[in-house]
């Protein structure tokens, strides 16, 4: 006896009393509902979040304010050096890369959701601003200057990346993984180390711009040509690695006094920097030549103040000259600023808002054309000194701005006198940090090798061509990879192994399902049964989507035809009605041989799937699975069961359901399109749907259909219905479900 409540099943739920289980039965106007809400509250919370500063600026206190003054400062002892040294690398004057770290770090506090995070001038970036505006000069020549090529392009990739952040899209870098990342940075990296060792040695005359092997080439070549700038560069570059690794060493030995070892490593760019200059300036204040020039190459004149403030002058012309070179500039802007902060967020721990973060990056490079800035993003060294100095709060860059400003207005009479090979090595020093080291590629390979190759090919590709052709190479390996990934789905066919266990004295058994095939993983001396025979259990391992669903159908109608019974007596079949793509009995043996082996294989009677891994399955994969059906049974020449185990959603529920699966259609009544391309219909295919139609609303012909067909999952007398009776072929579990494909045999 059916329960009432079973009847009524074409309600919106079914609800058993006893078990308090609601089983809804899932609708379009119920998928719709979820998004049609009230708009007003959600257009208020998408501009409160906008401004993540007012979460949390009314509980600012006087220990977040000690923290962030320490770590502000900090940081700003260190960017004003490497600000002034970036911008060199852009081929800038060195004044707009302190515009640029005011900027970065001023209005970063403002949109911020991490604390760590430190924008402004980096060295990957500023070395592509350099390889655009070298590409723009070589294309038009000095038509328009190098800081105008530079804010333009901040204004329109800062404008992308901010439309990307407004429009909720900053899940599309999920899509580069991290190894294309780390291959794209070591090369970069490589690559501005290489460009800047000749300014450590003073060595010139060639392009420091072209291709990495290139310039090594050339620098090697120009080594008898090395200047006295190899003085102060290697002095530097010494005394700023031997202070780093004697504070370290200082730390172990003496833990106690860890903090101070700490800030004295970190000042260490000013320190060096400080000490050059006034060598450099006792050196060459009395030794300027007749023609103007000193005996080593120094910064010279930095302007005092923000000497450019005023509206970005935006070139339509130079917009169109810039066109091939915005994709990667804008892609550089992402990725290595989601990097950074999601790894800060992760070590830290907290939650970073990706599209939160890039309207912060948009909004920095926008207005930062009004001061003159050129292209910024998240500094890896930045922040992490910004974290391991105790910052609290993102309002930590206003105090590194005010240092930046005090810089601008008050020492730039001193800068002048710095040395150009003093900030190669603050350069140098700064950007091989951001080579993997060999324990991090080692775990790519361990990881994953193919990841490994994408790694090295970015790296390689960036070292023997640019760095634009070696972020291309790193995102379309990577996105190939992830194509191949879905479209060659793994998945394996099933056996049992029976698991006992000694529980309170007692021994128990449980049945674990594992592949027949020896997989590498696990022991050799577990033995895999197999199925009863008749019936096969497969497992997905992928969604069930369009690229994937032809192979998925390829191996099991291939498995079937090799492992089991044909259901034609192959001794009657004549040679001239076989399909041409049968290849008959082998040559040498006859068609009662053929079918005396042929009767060797156990008759298909069900196939258990699996779908525990799969969470979505569209169209495509439905009409796939029907045409395995219906190739399988034409093998078998009768009916075959198709149980689904662990279907997790209710919607690929409904998809096979709409499909004809689950609810023991006979071959007659089961649809054979489900969304036919060509809309070809002919008589028998409309009787066959209007049977379906009357079947579905015949609700006592179904219960009595399911009534005979289940099995093991439903347990009516107690009141417990796991799935709804309408779909016997259903399973909560795979044991439950091969139970069932098993207790039909004969």
């Amino acid at each position: 006896m059916v329960p009432e409540s079973v009847k009524k099943a074409g309600k919106r739920a079914v609800r058993y009393p006893d078990a308090e289980l609601d089983v809804p039965v899932i609708s379009v106007e119920s998928w719709l509902r979820r998004f049609i809400r009230n708009p007003i509250p959600l257009i208020v919370e998408y501009l409160y979040a906008l401004f993540p500063i007012l979460g949390w600026i009314s509980r600012y206190n006087l220990g977040w304010l000690t923290g962030d003054l320490i770590a502000g400062i900090t940081v700003g002892m260190v960017v004003v050096p490497q600000g002034m040294s970036y911008a060199k690398i852009a081929t800038l004057p060195a004044e707009y890369g302190l515009y640029s770290s005011f900027v970065g770090v001023t209005i970063y506090c403002f949109f911020a959701t991490s604390k760590d995070v430190s924008i402004g001038p980096v060295a990957v970036m500023s070395l592509t601003v350099s390889q655009i505006i070298k590409h723009v000069e070589d294309a038009h020549g000095t038509e328009w200057g190098r800081p105008q090529i530079a804010t333009t392009l901040a204004f329109i990739c800062g404008f992308i990346v901010l439309g990307i952040g407004l429009l909720r899209l900053g899940w599309l870098v999920e899509f580069i993984p991290a190894p294309a990342v780390s291959g794209f940075m070591t090369g970069s990296a490589i690559n501005i180390v290489a460009g800047q060792v000749p300014g450590l040695m003073g060595i010139t005359g060639f392009d420091t711009r072209a291709a990495t092997y290139k310039v090594i080439i050339n620098t090697l070549k120009g080594l008898p040509r090395t200047t006295l700038d190899a003085s102060f560069g290697l002095t530097g570059l010494f005394c700023l690695y031997a202070i780093r690794i004697g504070c370290d060493k200082l730390t172990k030995r003496y833990p106690k006094r860890a903090r101070v070892f700490f800030f004295l490593s970190v000042l260490r760019n000013a320190f060096v920097i400080l000490v050059l200059t006034i060598a450099s300036w006792l050196y060459t204040r009395h030794r300027k030549s007749a023609s103007g020039k000193y005996p080593i190459s120094i910064l010279g004149t930095v302007p005092r103040g923000f000497q450019h403030v005023q509206p970005p002058n935006i070139d339509p012309n130079l917009v169109s000259a810039l066109a091939g070179q915005l994709p990667v500039a804008t892609i550089i802007l992402l990725l290595e600023h989601i990097a950074i902060s999601k790894s800060f967020g992760r070590v830290n721990g907290y939650k970073i808002n990706p599209n939160q973060e890039l309207i912060a990056i948009g909004v920095t490079n926008t207005v930062g054309t009004v001061f003159g800035a050129y292209p910024a993003t998240g500094s890896f060294s930045r922040s992490a000194l910004k974290s391991k100095s105790g910052v609290r709060t993102p309002l930590a860059g206003i105090f590194t701005a005010i240092v930046v400003i005090v810089a601008l207005y008050g020492l730039t009479p001193a800068f002048f006198w710095i040395p150009s090979a003093g900030l190669s090595a603050v350069i140098i020093h700064a950007v091989a940090d951001l080579v993997a080291s060999p324990a991090q590629v080692f775990s790519y390979w361990r990881v994953a090798p193919l990841e490994f190759v994408i790694w090295a090919a970015a790296v390689l590709v960036t070292v023997f061509s640019s760095i634009e052709n070696g972020i291309y190479t790193s995102i379309i390996a990577s996105l190939v990879l992830l194509l191949i990934r879905v479209a060659h789905p793994r998945g394996a066919f099933l056996g049992k192994v029976i698991l006992k266990e000694d529980v309170e004295g007692s021994t128990k058994q449980r049945e674990v399902f594992l592949p027949l095939t020896q997989d590498g993983l696990r022991s050799s001396h577990i033995k895999v049964h197999p199925p009863s025979p008749g019936v096969l259990i497969y497992r997905y391992e992928e969604s069930f989507l369009y690229p994937n669903c032809s192979r998925l159908n390829d191996i099991l109608v291939d498995y079937v035809k090799k492992h089991m019974r044909r259901g034609r007596d192959l001794s009657t079949i004549r040679l001239s009605d076989r399909p041409w793509n049968d290849p008959g009995p082998p040559r040498g043996t006859t068609a009662s041989a053929e079918q005396e082996e042929n009767l060797l294989k156990p008759d298909l009677h069900a196939i258990v799937l699996d779908f525990s891994s799969i969470s979505h399955i569209d169209t495509t994969a439905i009409q796939s699975l029907i045409d395995t059906r219906n190739e399988i049974e034409r093998w078998a020449n009768h009916p075959v069961e198709f149980h689904f185990a662990t279907i997790l959603s209710p919607w690929i529920r409904r998809a096979l359901v709409a499909g004809g699966f689950g609810v023991g259609h006979t071959v007659s009544k089961a649809p054979q399109e489900i969304a036919p391309v060509v809309p070809y219909r002919d008589g028998l295919r409309d009787r066959q749907l209007g049977e379906l139609r009357e079947e579905s609303a015949d609700h006592d012909d179904i219960e009595k259909s399911i009534s005979s067909k289940s099995k093991g999952d439903v347990n009516i007398s107690s009141g417990v219905v796991p799935l709804p009776l309408e779909t016997p072929f259903f399973h909560l579990d795979l044991p439950p479900a091969v139970h069932a494909a098993e207790s039909g045999l004969p």
